[in-house]
């Protein structure tokens, strides 16, 4: 069973695993010679110099590909918050124009909102402000009698129009009936 510091180096060399290992070929040792250290020291410090140059060119390439990702990421982050921000504009614009048509029934309102409105400008235009305060008795009956003659047009002007309506009702229902008949 391999330790815990032995397992870590052989997943990290797994991981990291050099592109182009040159072919070194363990030193020989000569039977009955004189074995030469410094020369076997010397071999396996420029193989551990060569593996760690592998290594250290996997990592910057692994972290080039990494900085190109995050790059890729922030600009596609960029983006996409541009674009948000484009549809709250949007969405603030029509927010905005949903509430005008509120605000304005005359724009875009019902025919029914409308018929108010017109009764209320006509209303508003014919009631008339009555300032009695500073007046004398002579002014008073004056102004009563002006009064008086003004409801007395409006009434005759509302019997003009329930005759009206009543003959023009008379006259659907009576078109009404030669149509299906």
């Amino acid at each position: 069973m391999k330790s815990s510091h032995q397992w870590n180096f052989f997943c990290f060399c797994t991981l990291f695993r050099p592109a182009f290992v040159p072919g070194l070929t363990p030193p020989k040792i000569p039977d009955g010679e004189k074995v030469d250290f410094d020369d076997i020291h010397r071999k396996r410090m420029e193989k551990d110099l060569t593996e760690l140059q592998t290594l250290i060119e996997a990592h910057f390439e692994s972290r080039k590909k990494e900085e190109e990702e995050l790059l890729s990421l922030t600009s596609r982050i960029e983006k996409r918050r541009s674009e948000r921000a484009e549809q709250m504009k949007i969405r603030a614009e029509r927010e905005k124009e949903r509430q005008n048509k509120l605000a304005a029934p005359n724009k875009g309102g019902t025919k029914k909102q409308t018929e108010r409105e017109k009764k209320r400008k006509i209303l508003s235009e014919r009631r008339k402000e009555l300032n009695v305060d500073h007046m004398r008795e002579d002014t008073l009956r004056e102004k009563a009698k002006e009064l008086w003659n003004w409801m007395h047009q409006l009434e005759g002007e509302k019997f003009d129009l329930q005759y009206k309506y009543t003959r023009q009702n008379w006259r659907f229902t009576f078109l009404q009936t030669n149509v299906m008949f």
